[in-house]
């Protein structure tokens, strides 16, 4: 949109959201192509009819060169011509002089007729005088107080009293669009058995982590596909292959790696995942294969990324102190707990540092996107042999028990702190984390049955 029609309309936009009337236009704004549909659902999920067409002047800011003239074309063919004098001139809304009030014109009485006056001597001959018309005072403004006290009668589009949505939003953040069914793909790759020459052990145990989120997954509405044992470049042709889907129909896309890690230079994402062969994928390459230009379907939908892998080879042992407030922690285990981290190396100071190039390309902004890992960026992380990891373990206990109710950073935290509760051998910590670029609140759409699970 032009300069010139964001200025007229963020100095409009006060008495734009007390005045709009955006439910009267959403079929014209469809129709012109100034919003899709998705846009259009995503205002209306807005709430109120003020919300409604705040968020509706914001999104129209981000539209092309027609989007202004064409909403002005919109707002005359709804009657909303207060509007259209304002914004057309480029005044504020606020200066404009309310119309002249009708005039009132006197009723005319018929004059007897006397003696010697004809008809056409009163057409002719008798002026009455105007009679003055005093002003008619404006009405003062109601106050919010007196807006109370009375009872409302709703608009016929605008101010509707509709059912209260499940959940309650926090303010003005909105909530991602997830009514799809099914929701998304979720893309699950299984690294176990790891070739001799990569130097990394088997990870036992990591498909008692798999089977678990499989069936997590299914059971939040995605559709789930696993791949096991991959080779960096078949790690790469998958996330392509997953980029090149039509998600146009989905509201959302999920990619869960479980295998051996480490710490690699990076920009935005930290951390690399490794190949059955020994050479890694960066974490934030991963990321990419899914982001705003490599997959134009995706664009404004939410991306989750869950990595069960080291972020390097230090192992935390934590720090003392008076758990008053706090549970006493758990103990994960003795000997059976493996780690996921490189076996060769404790620092940075020895990493490859053969992808910096690529790590460096200039990419669009992360948008819509979330990773969760395991451990802190440089540590390992813990995966009991029987159990699988406690990463895994805890999050599907989460996701179990309150994604029907919490949003997705909110279940995440509850995570974090019962991971950290662990201890390994009684001495080592872990503490995941994440990197959140989501732009909404994200809730899982659970299937009907997900109670039982």
């Amino acid at each position: 949109m032009d300069e010139r029609h964001k200025k007229i309309l963020q100095r409009n936009r006060t008495n734009l959201v007390k005045e709009l009337e955006p439910s009267s236009l959403y079929d014209l704004l469809l129709e012109k192509r100034v919003f899709t549909q998705d846009m259009i659902d995503e205002i209306q999920s807005a709430g109120t009819r003020r919300d409604q067409a705040r968020q509706l002047v914001r999104d129209l800011e981000t539209r092309g060169s027609r989007a202004f003239p064409l909403f002005l074309e919109s707002l005359e063919e709804t009657g909303q011509v207060r509007l259209v004098q304002a914004l057309r001139d480029g005044s504020s809304l606020g200066t404009l002089q309310p119309s002249a009030p009708p005039v009132l014109r006197p009723t005319l009485q018929p004059l007897p007729i006397g003696e010697g006056v004809s008809l056409m001597d009163v057409d002719e001959k008798i002026i009455i005088p105007p009679i003055p018309i005093p002003p008619i005072p404006p009405i003062p403004p109601i106050s919010p107080m007196q807006k109370r006290s009375t009872t409302p009668t709703p608009s016929p589009e605008g101010d509707v009293l509709r059912p209260k949505p499940q959940r309650t939003r926090k303010d003005s953040i909105q909530s991602y669009k997830m009514d799809a069914t099914p929701c998304g793909h979720c893309l699950i790759i299984n690294n176990v058995e790891f070739e001799q020459k990569s130097d990394l052990n088997n990870r036992t145990g990591s498909n008692v982590d798999c089977d678990k989120l499989q069936r997590r997954f299914t059971n939040l509405n995605f559709i789930v596909e696993v791949k096991t044992n991959l080779r960096q470049k078949q790690i790469r042709q998958e996330l392509s292959a997953l980029s090149k889907k039509d998600h146009s129909v989905f509201d959302c896309c999920v990619v869960i790696i479980l295998s051996h890690g480490t710490e690699v230079s990076h920009n935005r994402f930290p951390g690399a995942v490794y190949g059955v062969d020994g050479l890694y994928v960066p974490v934030q390459h991963v990321t990419n294969f899914l982001n705003g230009q490599h997959c134009p379907s995706l664009q404004g939908k939410p991306k989750l990324f869950f990595i069960q892998a080291c972020g390097g080879g230090e192992k935390d042992t934590g720090f003392e102190f008076s758990p008053e407030d706090e549970t006493a922690p758990s103990c994960g285990g003795g000997e059976d707990n493996q780690t996921d981290a490189i076996p060769t190396s404790s620092s940075s100071d020895s990493l490859s540092m053969s992808d910096e190039p690529d790590a460096r390309v200039s990419l669009p902004t992360p948008s819509d996107i979330l990773v969760s890992y395991s451990t802190f960026p440089g540590y390992v992380s813990w995966r009991d042999t029987q159990a699988g990891s406690w990463y895994v373990e805890t999050l599907d206990r989460v996701l179990s028990e309150n994604a029907s109710t919490d949003d997705l950073v909110t279940m995440l935290m509850m995570v974090n702190h019962e991971v950290s509760q662990n201890s390994a051998k009684g001495l080592y910590k872990q503490m995941p984390g994440s990197f959140n670029f989501l732009r909404k609140l994200f809730y899982f759409q659970p299937r009907a049955q997900e109670h039982q699970s």
